[in-house]
């Protein structure tokens, strides 16, 4: 794929309203999928699932299946996902200004 400036290339893979949200909650550690929408209340499960295989299909996240019954299959960030945390970070030391700066409110879960 061409871009023309190198953070389309950074959006293309993190970019939407829930690829970030994901990682982030990534970051804390391994969940199965029921563990993230439970986190995740405003996400319908196609969404969920559609986000966590385009990230799989970017490289960024791992999905591992357990051989159990019921299958058990869990989610965490591949070492190149971990690659994205400083701007994970950044993203939410800027959310966390931004929400004492405009009386914004946090949703602790």
């Amino acid at each position: 794929m061409a871009y023309n400036i190198p953070v389309e290339a950074t959006l293309d893979v993190i970019g939407g309203k829930w690829k970030v949200v994901i990682m982030c909650h990534l970051i804390k550690g391994e969940k199965r999928t029921s563990e993230l929408k439970r986190l995740m209340p405003g996400i319908t499960q196609k969404m969920l699932t559609q986000q966590l295989r385009e990230l799989e299909a970017d490289g960024v996240v791992n999905r591992t299946v357990y051989d159990q019954v019921p299958p058990k299959v869990v989610y965490s960030l591949t070492d190149y996902g971990w690659s994205l945390r400083p701007i994970l970070d950044a993203m939410c030391s800027w959310g966390e200004g931004h929400i004492e700066l405009t009386g914004g409110e946090l949703v602790e879960q």
